[in-house]
């Protein structure tokens, strides 16, 4: 739950909101070739997902508690089999161009890591070839020291790190008013989204930037 946009914008907006970022953001990862998709949730979100989601998509059951476990766990799941790249991106950046996420791809044939930062501070995407447990340990997730923190731990541990462009996803007011903009202008982006704005559309004429 986005919960400071919560702050903001009723309960079931934000549910409704959330809802249409998720299935947008499996209708991106599913246009890419070659790969196979699961969603990561903490245990108790696994059977309401798959039964959103319905079936074709994996939805696994994260180890520990909090994104930095749930990080930690992906990596040593789905790396096992040796040559495999593996990209974790969030589902609020659902409008992310599918060829950010190919080059992503790409840039794990010559690095370790690579990483998508956001704008403010954080990153959006992470990818890996290999299981490194202590990665996210301690990283600050959610804070503005979460990218330095995560590329201090590349460079503890030696990892060739590649960089892809930065982007945003939708924590605060001005993410969904660009958002919303940038979806008026090219609603095939993110349909569902796009179609969540057009309802809502009250609802956000509200807002304001530094709002939440």
């Amino acid at each position: 739950m986005k919960t400071r946009l919560a702050q903001s914008l009723s309960s079931s907006a934000v549910t409704a909101l959330y809802c249409c970022l998720l299935r947008d953001t499996v209708a991106l990862a599913k246009s890419l070739r070659g790969v196979t998709i699961a969603v990561v949730c903490p245990e108790p979100d696994k059977n309401e997902l798959a039964d959103f989601l319905g079936s074709g998509i994996e939805i696994r059951a994260q180890e520990g508690d909090g994104l930095a476990a749930g990080l930690t766990s992906v990596f040593a799941h789905f790396t096992a089999v040796a040559g495999q790249r593996v990209i974790a991106f969030n589902s609020d950046s659902p409008h992310l161009a599918a060829s950010v996420l190919e080059g992503a791809f790409e840039s794990l044939t010559a690095h370790d890591v690579v990483i998508g930062p956001t704008h403010d501070g954080g990153y959006y995407l992470v990818g890996a070839k290999a299981s490194h447990p202590s990665l996210f340990a301690g990283d600050g997730m959610g804070t503005r020291s979460a990218l330095d923190r995560l590329i201090s731990r590349t460079r503890a541990l030696e990892l060739p790190t590649a960089f892809i462009e930065p982007f945003y996803d939708i924590d605060v007011a001005e993410d969904l008013i660009r958002l919303s903009r940038e979806l008026e202008l090219a609603p095939q982006r993110a349909p569902r989204t796009a179609a969540w704005f057009k309802e809502w559309k009250q609802a956000i004429a509200h807002l304001k930037p530094g709002a939440l």
